[in-house]
């Protein structure tokens, strides 16, 4: 098996260390350089062409978003950013700038908890031999205007065939995610709950920064809220998101994960529940990411009823989840990123309509 070459870019020695540490922990891993800077960070990888970067955010001289920026336009590599959890905000932007995935420190401060993130960070690292390349730099690319992709408002009274359209996706989700949620300049006549593989103390910041470019009111989920059209949900991190009837509503429940569940939030677990409720009136979506998060799920949602959606390997930065699922044998339409919300919006019977 080919070596995973990498450089670790921290501006504290006991991080670099402890970093380094835990990869040549994992076989076929190998740590062959480090920085202590963005500047510095740029020059090793230039030399050095490694397969991957592990990156801190705050750093001197050059931090790690200026770096990034530079990295993507000129010698393109997988980034996984290392960051505390009071950077949040600052992660989504270092996904948006392309990096491939994220990992919570457990505190801001110098300290052996650091270490907690091994495993998490191995299995991020396993990612990288799946990953395209070319679709994490297109997703760093500046957006299509508007126009192109926005849609209108349904006319008054106009109902979806769809009650509710659920969306699992895990590395390389949250830039598809902004994508899609940003497509809605009006909010659409049927409710969207998501369930993206992330860590405790991130979701917040990720719904709100997802709140501001949509139409959609989107916001972390909380036990209790009700499903409506026109509002997104999405899983708290390091909990599960099911729902329940409460008369004529449907709630949300956040549940803690089960010993079964390998990939939080659940998307196997949202889906099923999602099934149980909604039948025929829900439309299951699998986006990006490793694993096989969503295979369960969507088996459970075809038997009830659902529509079934994957994004194509074309477009997905991590196809494991998408492949899967379609090995499942019960998805309706593989879709590439840039018709995805077509696609949504067509089997919620609102084109031509609406599109």
């Amino acid at each position: 098996m080919k070596k995973i070459r990498v450089v670790v870019v921290d501006d504290s020695a006991y991080n670099r260390r402890a970093i380094t540490r835990m990869l040549e922990e994992l076989p076929g891993v190998q740590v062959i350089g480090y920085a202590t800077n963005g500047e510095e960070g740029i020059r090793r990888v230039i030399d050095l062409t490694p397969d991957l970067v592990t990156l801190d955010l705050e750093m001197p001289r050059m931090d790690g978003f200026t770096m990034l920026r530079i990295l993507m336009a000129s010698t393109p590599v997988p980034v996984i950013v290392i960051s505390s959890t009071s950077g949040d905000e600052k992660v989504f932007k270092a996904l948006e700038l392309g990096a491939v995935d994220f990992i919570a420190k457990p505190t801001s401060v110098i300290s052996d908890e650091l270490l907690k993130i091994q495993q998490d960070l191995h299995q991020k690292v396993q990612a990288v031999f799946k990953l395209n390349m070319a679709r994490v730099q297109k997703r760093a690319e500046p957006a299509p205007p508007a126009a192109e992709i926005a849609l209108p408002a349904a006319p008054v009274g106009v109902t979806s065939s769809i009650d509710i359209v659920a969306i699992g996706s895990s590395t390389g989700g949250p830039p598809a995610l902004q994508r899609i949620f940003s497509s809605f300049r009006e909010a659409p006549p049927f409710a969207m709950v998501i369930s993206q593989h992330m860590p405790a103390g991130f979701t917040t910041a990720f719904a709100e920064r997802l709140n501001r470019s949509t139409g959609f009111e989107v916001r972390e989920a909380k036990d209790g809220d009700e499903v409506l059209p026109g509002r997104a949900l999405i899983a708290p991190g390091g909990k599960n998101l099911v729902f329940a009837r409460m008369g004529d509503k449907v709630v949300a429940r956040i549940v803690p994960p089960g010993p079964k569940d390998r990939y939080v939030p659940s998307v196997d677990v949202m889906f099923r529940s999602c099934a149980e409720l909604y039948q025929s009136r829900m439309l299951a979506v699998v986006l990006t990411g490793m694993g096989n998060d969503g295979a369960a799920g969507v088996r459970e949602a075809k038997k009830a009823g659902a529509q079934v959606v994957a994004e194509s390997e074309e477009s997905a930065v991590v196809f494991g989840m998408p492949r899967e699922a379609i090995a499942t044998g019960v998805v309706d339409r593989v879709v590439p990123m840039d018709g995805m919300v077509r696609e949504i919006v067509l089997r919620c019977g609102l084109l031509p309509r609406f599109g």
